[in-house]
């Protein structure tokens, strides 16, 4: 991941209704969802959708995979990971008490993916 793709991440989901439409399609993983139901979900003209997931689909943040006749959208969570990344590189220099908050904050999201530091903390008699 290089600056301007993050800018260019950053830029396409700088707009509500791209945004709507990201956070929907995370939502929506791994299963994705079908243009015309985005923009119903969303109470977006179809066209209008189009151009905001072309927009997304630039960025490298959504990708689309032809299903029939639909076209089913969903989130590019690794390239999605990768700008986050990008931003948070060494964004304790070194003092991880700094990064704590931020991590503390992103932990609730992610509960039910597997198991915590805690869990492991406890099955280990040593710690």
């Amino acid at each position: 991941m290089d600056e301007n793709q993050t800018i260019a991440a950053l830029a396409a989901l700088a707009q509500s209704t791209r945004l709507q439409t990201f956070r929907l399609l995370v939502e929506s993983e791994p299963d994705g969802i079908a243009a015309g139901e985005l923009a119903r979900r969303l109470d977006v003209p179809q066209n209008t959708m189009s151009a905001h997931l072309s927009t997304l689909s630039r960025a490298g943040i959504v990708v689309n995979e032809r299903q029939g006749r639909s076209i089913i959208y969903r989130a590019d969570l690794e390239r999605f990971r990768a700008v986050m990344l990008y931003l948070l590189q060494d964004c304790c220099g070194g003092n991880a008490d700094l990064c704590a908050p931020l991590i503390e904050g992103l932990a609730p999201c992610c509960a039910n993916a597997g198991p915590t530091h805690e869990d492991n903390r406890n099955d280990r008699p040593d710690l």
